[in-house]
C-alpha cells in the first residue's frame, strides 16, 4: 500500500465532513451535480471531494466517462463564477480507481455557471449536507474573512436626531473613567460622532453606522433595527435560577448594568505579601471586562442569539453568536494578530478606552486567570457558530501568587508567557521546550528564550541538555511553598538512585527495556539511553538485541 492510497483510506474511515465529500459515480455523476458539490465545499472551508466512493464509504470506482480525469479541472473552471482552480489525481484504490479533487476555500461567494450558490452545514445528527446560501448570509460569510465591516454600514432608516444624546454622555463618562482618547472629550457631539464614525453622511443626510445605532439608538430602534441584539445574564445555584436578565439596550448602557450585577457576586479576601495588602478576588474584574467586551464587539449581528453571561457554580461561562473569524483558531488565539468582525465598533470602544488599546485583551483573560493559580481560561466549547470562554471557579494558589508578585516586584510586570510557562509547571511538574512551544503557540527558540530567563530569576530548574532537556519548578519555589518533599519528587533521583532503582528491577523481574527505563526515572529517551550505556560501561548490565528491541540483563 503506497502513501496516497494509505492518506486517503484514512480520510475514507472518518467520513463526509464539512471538508471532505463522497460522490458515487456508478451511473455516471452529472456534471451540474459535481460543480454544485465543489461550489458548496468551496464556499464553506473548502476540502476534498472523493468521485467513485458512496456515502457509506464503499469504494465503487469511476465511471467510464470519467476514467480520464485530465479535462476536469477546466470543466470546473468554466462552470464557476468566479473560476474554481481544482486539483484533481486518478488514484487506484482496492483494485478501483477513484477521483481526487481538492477544492481551495474560496475568498469570495461562488456559484455554478447556472447561477446555483450553496454552501455545506452539519445536520443535528453530525451528517453534512449542501443547502442554498441565501443574500442574508452573504453578510456572514464576508465579515467573518474580513472582507467587509459590518459595523460601519449605513443604516438608512434612522436620522440622528432621532439618536439618544444621553449615550453620548455615557461615552465621555466612559472615556474618563476607562482612560479613553482624552482628545475626544472637547468636540461637540457632531464632532464626536464623526471622529468615533458613529455617524456618516449620506446624500447630505447624516445617519447612524450599525456601531453608531449600538452606541447611540434607543431600545426601541435597536429592537427594530438590529434584533440580533441581546445580552443574558444568569446565576445559577445548582439547577435552581437565581438571575435571568435579558438586556436589549444601547451597548454602553448594558455593560455599566450588566457589569453592577456581575459587581454584586464578586467576592475578595486579602493576604499581607511584604508591605502591601493584596485583594483576591473569585472572579477577575479585569478578566471578565476584557471577555465581556469581546463578546459584544466580535459577535455576529446578523445571526440571532444572545451574549450569555453565565455564572454557575463550575464558575463564569460567556458565550457569543459567531465563530472565530478567518485566521483565529484554538492553536493560535495567544498569538494571532488582533483581528475583528466588526473592526469599526472594535476600534471605538478601544478608543473609548473600555477595551485594551494594544488588541491583546487575550492576554488580560489569560492574566487575570492564571496569576491566581487558577485553571487558564478554556476555550475549547466554541464551535463555527459561537465562541465561548470557561473562567473556572477555583481557590487560588496563596503561594503561587505571593511568588508572582514577589517577582513583579523585583523585575516588573511578569509577561504572560512566563505566567503560562509557571502555571503549567506548577500543574504538570516537569516539561520540555517542544511541549510549552505547544501550549504557549510560539516558535521554540523564542519559548526557550522565555524559559532560560525564568531559570535566571532561580523560578525554574532545566535538567539535561539538547533535546531532551526538560523544566521543573526550581527548589526556590518549593522552598518558599514548603514544599521540600515536592521538589524532590519532581525533579527526580540523583543518577546513583536511579541506577540502584534500575537493578532493583532487573535483580525482580529479569531484565529491563530502555520504555521502562523512561517510565521507571521519569527520563527521556536520551537520559534512559546514557544511564543504560553508563551502567553497561560499568559492567554491571548486558545488553541483548538491538535498537527497540534491546533488553538489558543483570551482568553474568
Amino acid at each position: 500500500m503506497n502513501e496516497t492510497e494509505r492518506q486517503i483510506l484514512e480520510l475514507i474511515g472518518q467520513g463526509e465532513s464539512l471538508t471532505l465529500e463522497f460522490k458515487s459515480d456508478l451511473k455516471s455523476l452529472p456534471d451540474r451535480e459535481l460543480i454544485a458539490a465543489v461550489v458548496a465545499l468551496a464556499n464553506t472551508e473548502g476540502g476534498e471531494l472523493l468521485l467513485g466512493v458512496e456515502d457509506n464509504g464503499d469504494i465503487t470506482g469511476l465511471h467510464s466517462n470519467h476514467k480520464n480525469l485530465a479535462s476536469l479541472p477546466a470543466l470546473i473552471a468554466n462552470k464557476t463564477n468566479p473560476a474554481i482552480a481544482v486539483r484533481v489525481e486518478r488514484c487506484e484504490i482496492q483494485g478501483y480507481y477513484i477521483g481526487r479533487i481538492t477544492v481551495p476555500k474560496s475568498r469570495q461567494l461562488v456559484s455554478t455557471s447556472d447561477g446555483l450558490l450553496q454552501r455545506r452545514r452539519l445536520k443535528l445528527d453530525g451528517t453534512p449536507e449542501a443547502v442554498p446560501f441565501y443574500p442574508h448570509e452573504f453578510i456572514q460569510r464576508q465579515s467573518a474573512m474580513g472582507l467587509t465591516d459590518p459595523s460601519a454600514m449605513p443604516v438608512i432608516d434612522v436620522a440622528v436626531e432621532e439618536l439618544d444624546p444621553l449615550q453620548r454622555l455615557r461615552i465621555r463618562n466612559a472615556i474618563k473613567k476607562y482612560g479613553g482618547d482624552q482628545s475626544l472629550l472637547p468636540l461637540a457631539d457632531n464632532e464626536l460622532d464623526g471622529a468615533l464614525g458613529l455617524v456618516v453622511n449620506d446624500s447630505g443626510r447624516r445617519i447612524p453606522t450599525v456601531a453608531g445605532l449600538l452606541l447611540l439608538g434607543s431600545e426601541i430602534q435597536l429592537r427594530r433595527h438590529l434584533p440580533a441584539h441581546e445580552v443574558a445574564f444568569q446565576v445559577l445555584r445548582g439547577t435552581d435560577v437565581q438571575v435571568n436578565e435579558f438586556f436589549r439596550k444601547p451597548l454602553l448602557e448594558t455593560f455599566e448594568e450588566l457589569e453592577l450585577l456581575f459587581r454584586a457576586r464578586v467576592s475578595e479576601e486579602e493576604i499581607q505579601v511584604g508591605l502591601f495588602r493584596v485583594p483576591i478576588p473569585n472572579f477577575d474584574r479585569r478578566a471578565f471586562r476584557e471577555a465581556f467586551v469581546n463578546a459584544l464587539v466580535h459577535r455576529d449581528y446578523s445571526r440571532l442569539g444572545a451574549v450569555h453571561v453565565k455564572l454557575d457554580d463550575e464558575g463564569l461561562a460567556i458565550s457569543s453568536p459567531g465563530g472565530f473569524v478567518e485566521g483565529v483558531t484554538l492553536d493560535n488565539l495567544l498569538v494571532v494578530d488582533p483581528r475583528s468582525r466588526n473592526p469599526l465598533l472594535a476600534d471605538i470602544i478601544k478608543r473609548i478606552g473600555l477595551a485594551e488599546r494594544t488588541g491583546r485583551g487575550i492576554d488580560r483573560i489569560f492574566e487575570g486567570m492564571l496569576r491566581y493559580g487558577r485553571p487558564a481560561p478554556d476555550y475549547t466549547l466554541s464551535s463555527p457558530y459561537t465562541v465561548s470562554v470557561r473562567m473556572a471557579a477555583s481557590d487560588a494558589d496563596l503561594d503561587f501568587l505571593k511568588m508572582v508578585i514577589t517577582q513583579e516586584d523585583q523585575r516588573g510586570d511578569m509577561p504572560i508567557d512566563s505566567l503560562i510557562i509557571l502555571s503549567r509547571l506548577r500543574n504538570e511538574r516537569r516539561l520540555t521546550t517542544a511541549r510549552f512551544a505547544g501550549i504557549i503557540q510560539k516558535p521554540e527558540p523564542i519559548v526557550r528564550a522565555t524559559i532560560e530567563k525564568l531559570v535566571e530569576a532561580g523560578l525554574v530548574e532545566a535538567h539535561g541538555s539538547g533535546r531532551g532537556r526538560s523544566y521543573t519548578l526550581s527548589v526556590k519555589f518549593y522552598r518558599h511553598t514548603d514544599q521540600k518533599a515536592a521538589y524532590v519528587r519532581q525533579v527526580g533521583f540523583d543518577s546513583i538512585q536511579q541506577e540502584q532503582m534500575v537493578l532493583s528491577y532487573i535483580d525482580k523481574h529479569g531484565s529491563i527495556k530502555r520504555a521502562d527505563v523512561m517510565d521507571l526515572c521519569h527520563l527521556t529517551r536520551d537520559q534512559a539511553y546514557k544511564l543504560l550505556a553508563r551502567l553497561k560501561k560499568h559492567n554491571e548490565i548486558d545488553q541483548i538485541g538491538d535498537r527497540k528491541g534491546a533488553i538489558y540483563e543483570r551482568k553474568r
